[in-house]
């Protein structure tokens, strides 16, 4: 199984589902300005639209757009029904609902602030934004979105408000979606579930594997042993790791990561 990812990009939302399910999973990246891979192939016969993620199965078959894809994961293993309730199940429908939301509403919105082109109307888009994260401040029902319990609907919210840096968003203004970074920022997560793996599963479509974690060296290469290999403590990388050597490329450039 393969996920076609960008760094910071919303890609990373089912790659913390993966890793929070302990699912193998490829990582392939795709070079949002040329749209090749680092396999090598050209991204847009496999997703035409251009854009991450797109989920590769053994037998071909390509799942895109992140909602869809964390509900398929979630789906496949009965691990998943912790994530994502079961069919028949209310709280299903409320997580569905916030992945739409979140879709629609934030992550959609928040990518017009990376792109140059948009600048004109910032302003407007920005007060947009406010506007539905003081809605969703005032619907956060604990800890995560629908109480106690993490959802996939979580992992994608994550994702859009890490961005709140490049898009001059201060979360403090929102004293309850403030409070739902820490724990991520801090890698207690992350660093516990979102660890990089290398993996080359033989997988059936109906049925995603569950194999012993594969310990990365420094220079990439997997490898596997007979006891349980001991892997760092890695994470998925913070927005701050990141930011210094993304705008390294501009701005004016920035825009199409968070796609």
């Amino acid at each position: 199984m393969k996920l076609y990812m960008h760094a910071a990009a919303c890609s990373l939302s089912p790659h913390i589902i993966c890793r929070e399910l302990g699912l193998d999973i490829e990582l392939v990246q795709v070079d949002r300005q040329t749209h090749r891979t680092s396999t090598g192939e050209d991204y847009l016969a496999i997703n035409g639209n251009g854009y991450v993620p797109a989920l590769v199965l053994d037998d071909g078959k390509v799942l895109t757009e992140g909602p869809a894809i964390v509900q398929f994961l979630a789906d496949s293993v009965p691990e998943g029904a912790a994530l994502l309730p079961e069919v028949g199940n209310i709280r299903r429908n409320e997580v569905q609902s916030y992945l739409n939301f979140i879709t629609a509403e934030l992550h959609k919105p928040m990518v017009l602030l990376f792109n140059p082109t948009y600048s004109s109307v910032h302003g407007e888009v920005r007060a947009l934004i406010s506007k539905r994260l003081t809605w969703l401040n005032g619907r956060l029902a604990g800890p995560y979105l629908t109480g106690d319990a993490f959802t996939v609907a979580d992992a994608y919210l994550f994702v859009c408000l890490n961005w709140s840096p490049w898009t001059d968003i201060d979360l403090k203004q929102w004293p309850a979606l403030h409070g739902f970074m820490p724990a991520w920022r801090h890698g207690r997560r992350c660093a516990r579930r979102c660890r990089p793996k290398i993996s080359r599963p033989s997988m059936p479509t109906a049925s995603i594997s569950r194999r012993t974690p594969i310990s990365l060296h420094q220079d990439g290469r997997a490898s596997r042993s007979g006891h349980k290999p001991r892997v760092a403590p890695a994470r998925i990388p913070r927005f701050d790791d990141l930011q210094s050597a993304l705008t390294a490329t501009g701005k004016a450039r920035l825009w199409a990561v968070a796609r």
